[in-house]
């Protein structure tokens, strides 16, 4: 009994070593249900999970669409190491792939819906040894306009935007006025000691009066163009000094 449960361990763990015990560890991800107004373009989104290492060659996704009146499952896109797009029916050229298989997306985009697009999408996908697993759906509607919650979505994202213009519109220019008020300063105070300077004879009249006597004791020689010194004497010595010397030759004739 033990050896058949020793027996039993080993295989298990052989077959676990080898992957084939994890045949259901794929798990598929959708945004559930999807709204988009008639003949834009939408995606639909669908990641992936594999408890396999991912390989590009083996990997293999499909999409399938079925409707919301009674009728049958066609098929909307397939891959497998590149896209395949539909060739007939509803979806040809009107799906593109949208996916990264190395970053787990499967997603596709649908162009220009109609209303004929109404109904379920269904993504599937396989990584060897994982094969299956859990798949994921999207039932997609397609409306004439936007709902409420999208219209509300679309202002946010307008409002935030001119938000953030604003914004950044007042930074600027604050930055510009503080920048001007700096320099306007820095130039006051380049002035401010220029007109500080005062005429130093205000406050001294005999100063003043020196410097003029000193300006008016200078006259220049109209012949050879020198500057020479004014004589120092007071006039008023002069001429009493003048009649003195006529009063001696009058005294000499006198005698």
């Amino acid at each position: 009994m033990c050896v058949k449960g020793l027996c039993l361990l080993t295989v298990l763990s052989g077959l676990a070593a080898s992957g084939m015990l994890q045949v259901s560890g794929m798990h598929v991800y959708t945004s559930g249900d999807v709204e988009a107004v008639n003949g834009t373009d939408v995606r639909l989104k669908c990641t992936f999970q594999s408890s396999a290492s991912i390989n590009p060659d083996s990997i293999v996704i499909s999409w399938s669409f079925r409707p919301l009146k009674p009728g049958r499952e066609q098929s909307v896109f397939h891959y497998q190491q590149k896209p395949y797009p539909p060739l007939e029916g509803i979806f040809r050229k009107r799906v593109s792939w949208a996916g990264d298989v190395m970053g787990r997306d499967a997603s596709i985009i649908l162009q220009q819906v109609k209303f004929t697009y109404n109904g379920t999408y269904i993504c599937q996908v396989k990584n060897p040894p994982d094969v299956h697993g859990t798949v994921g759906e999207i039932r997609f509607r397609v409306v004439t306009t936007a709902s409420f919650s999208e219209l509300l979505l679309l202002a946010l994202a307008i409002g935030g935007g001119i938000a953030a213009v604003v914004i950044l519109l007042i930074i600027f220019v604050s930055c510009r006025r503080c920048k001007t008020k700096t320099l306007r300063q820095l130039e006051g105070n380049e002035e401010a000691p220029r007109k500080e300077r005062k005429d130093p004879t205000v406050c001294h009249p005999g100063r003043a009066l020196h410097l003029y006597l000193s300006e008016t004791s200078m006259e220049i020689d109209s012949s050879d163009g020198m500057i020479s010194e004014a004589s120092t004497k007071d006039p008023s010595s002069s001429e009493s000094e003048g009649p003195s010397s006529d009063e001696e030759e009058d005294d000499d004739d006198s005698d």
